[in-house]
């Protein structure tokens, strides 16, 4: 029945929603207890930075603790709750694949976070960034995916930049995500260089590796720090480029003019603040700010990649 459908893509536009605002809840939330755990803005600042890896106290709040516990159950509940509406008592595509991806998600995390009580573990952290921003990701698609018009899904071709764009923006964020984990901040606290040196060094590729240990903060002119941002930021660059010219492109149609304007301000507001996270010192709510505007900018770049034509 037609009415049948239309209440059920209004509920489970409903519940995707909520679970966006859920996802960056739990980003937000975690992004802090991460960054403040690892002493980022502590006093006196630097010399704290990384405490945890030699077995100090843990800075965590327990408030924050508990809120984020609480707010990723409920969100692995009404995952369920999602995937049933989409799939029952007929899958409601492509909903349906949406909401069952951002499920599976859930629950990889939920077992990955079994491990991530070790500071000394890099992969779990790296992980857990990069889920984060894939629950954000795929939970703006479900509701996207059940407010869609099928008269208007018409397939086109998006401009190839924005492929390419995608790609260098998840490296991006997977760089960012091992200068955090790897308690790296302070080994390059300067711009648009590292203390004069452009390119990294040799020695400083392995810290590409998430299944390594660490047993100390990266200090300045650390090499695996120095390249991992280095490599941040020249992707971030190549990131702004082709996603700028991928969203200017996008102006051009009425069908993706709203994404397409969206893209652009999130891409510059996230230029913004890696700038000022880098010159305010590594201010702790900065680099919040840094982490969870980069999920948006993930996930409005995928909307504009699967925007239908006009």
């Amino acid at each position: 029945m037609p009415e049948a459908r239309s209440a059920r893509l209004k509920r489970i536009k409903i519940l995707a929603w909520v679970l966006t605002l859920l996802a960056l809840l739990i980003l937000l939330v975690s992004a802090y207890i991460r960054l403040r755990g690892a002493g980022l803005g502590c006093s006196p600042w630097p010399d704290c930075y990384g405490e945890l890896l030699t077995g100090a106290a843990n800075l965590h709040s327990g408030a924050a603790r508990i809120l984020h516990r609480s707010v990723a159950s409920l969100a692995l509940v009404l995952g369920f709750v999602l995937v049933a509406q989409c799939l029952r008592p007929f899958p409601i595509q492509p909903a349906a694949r949406w909401a069952t991806a951002l499920l599976s998600l859930m629950i990889v995390l939920t077992f990955v976070g079994l491990f991530s009580s070790d500071p000394h573990r890099v992969w779990p952290g790296f992980i857990n960034i990069l889920g984060g921003a894939g629950l954000v990701l795929l939970s703006w698609r479900t509701a996207l995916a059940a407010g869609a018009d099928p008269a208007r899904s018409s397939p086109r071709r998006p401009p190839p930049l924005l492929h390419v764009g995608l790609g260098l923006l998840v490296l991006t964020m997977a760089l960012g995500a091992l200068i955090g984990v790897r308690y790296a901040a302070t080994a390059c606290p300067s711009l648009p260089g590292c203390s004069g040196v452009a390119w990294p060094a040799a020695a400083g590729w392995s810290a590409l590796d998430p299944f390594t240990g660490i047993v100390a903060a990266a200090g300045l002119g650390d090499a695996g720090g120095v390249a991992l941002h280095l490599l941040h930021r020249y992707c971030a660059l190549a990131t702004l480029l082709l996603l700028g010219v991928g969203g200017v492109q996008g102006l051009a149609r009425p069908a993706t003019r709203p994404s397409a304007i969206l893209l652009l301000v999130l891409m510059m507001v996230q230029f913004a603040l890696g700038v000022l996270t880098v010159m305010s010192g590594f201010s702790l709510w900065m680099a919040i700010a840094h982490s969870v505007c980069a999920s948006l900018l993930l996930a409005a770049t995928v909307q504009l990649l699967t925007r239908p034509a006009a």
